[in-house]
């Protein structure tokens, strides 16, 4: 059985192909009430789309989304919520190679290996193209926690080259086609992802994604950990090989009194936090602090630098993979970060509510 479903309560299936005539998800478990409409979850898509710069692949989708269910009169009824995303700019031809030859780093062996049978033609489901479906199920993920919760991703180190924390301004997020919340970090990034792009060649990169306003509470212990679940969902995003959960692995290098996060009577009997090493967990529910993940994505698998690779028949080739590609696929996985921690959190909220009323 293949698992195309993510969540609890708030549950999503995504599905479609890269190639396909339209991709989409399903989303069941929104309450009744809210005001949703195509141009709530449009702007999320826009931030995703492929084509807005150099240091994006270049296939020109709208990616216009359709609401066909769940809905009435601009507002949510409590039934499925079907969303769909046509794709308009497919260029089938571009694989042909792909077709009897595996790309190595792609999903192509193990389909094969998997299912005896696999579409090629853009790696099939296993394109970064199913998660526009995912930024789409996301925005209605956003409408269920309301304006007190804040997401906000962004890149923290592309190429090996990380930001100074120092020169950290919110404001640059969106004005760089980095996500990038330092100036000087994006100048850099912008040369050395046009060399890496022109000799035919990819870069990795690590996103960072903070939850704002998430109040303490949610999560479960043991197996229904807030961190577990937000584990797993970013490292269901296409390309990622590891996920960080505050300090991450650098928590290893520290002292218990500096990995502590200290506390202090603060507002309303509520603790004030002097540290957020835990990144907002504790025992696997949220403690009020910002809820912080990163994530590290590899480099693009399909790139025009020629690789040693098998055939379908076994026998040894190589590979240059033709088509548009993303030189660095950690950019637009930021706004699937948001969109994942959106989903998780939705559905965190909404057991919570379901086991303690509040």
């Amino acid at each position: 059985m293949s698992h195309n479903s993510f969540g609890h309560l708030f549950r999503f299936t995504t599905w479609g192909e890269s190639h396909g005539p339209a991709l989409g998800a399903v989303v069941d478990g929104c309450p009744p009430g809210l005001a949703l409409t195509e141009a709530d979850i449009q702007p999320f898509l826009d931030k995703r789309r492929p084509g807005t710069s150099r240091f994006t692949t270049q296939r020109q989708e709208p990616d216009q989304v359709e609401i066909l269910s769940g809905t009435y009169e601009g507002r949510t009824t409590g039934t499925p919520i079907s969303l769909m995303i046509r794709n308009v700019d497919q260029r089938s031809k571009d694989y042909s190679d792909v077709a009897a030859k595996y790309r190595p780093g792609h999903a192509d062996f193990a389909y094969d290996a998997k299912y005896g049978f696999r579409d090629p033609r853009g790696g099939g489901r296993s394109s970064a193209r199913e998660t526009a479906a995912r930024v789409a199920a996301g925005a209605v993920a956003r409408k269920v926690l309301g304006e007190g919760v804040t997401i906000r991703a962004y890149l923290v180190e592309l190429g090996g080259d990380a930001i100074d924390r120092a020169n950290f301004d919110s404001a640059e997020i969106d004005s760089n086609p980095f996500f990038c919340p330092d100036a000087a970090a994006a100048g850099r990034w912008e040369v050395a992802l046009d060399a890496a792009r022109k000799s035919g060649s990819s870069l990795g990169a690590i996103v960072e994604v903070s939850a704002q306003g998430v109040p303490a509470g949610w999560g479960a212990p043991v197996y229904h950990k807030l961190d577990s679940q937000l584990a797993a969902a970013m490292m269901s995003i296409n390309a990622v090989k590891g996920v960080e959960i505050g300090d991450g692995f650098a928590a290893a290098r520290l002292r218990g009194e500096e990995n502590a996060d200290a506390m202090r009577p603060g507002q309303d009997g509520r603790p004030k936090f002097l540290a957020n090493h835990a990144g907002g967990t504790a025992g696997g529910i949220s403690t009020g602090q910002p809820v912080v993940v990163r994530m590290a994505l590899k480099p693009t698998s399909s790139i025009l630098t020629p690789v040693e690779t098998i055939t379908r028949e076994g026998e040894a080739s190589e590979i240059i993979t033709k088509g548009r590609h993303d030189p660095c696929v950690g950019i637009r996985a930021a706004p699937v970060a948001e969109a994942m921690m959106a989903l998780v959190l939705a559905d965190a909220m909404l057991m919570h509510r379901g086991q303690t009323g509040r």
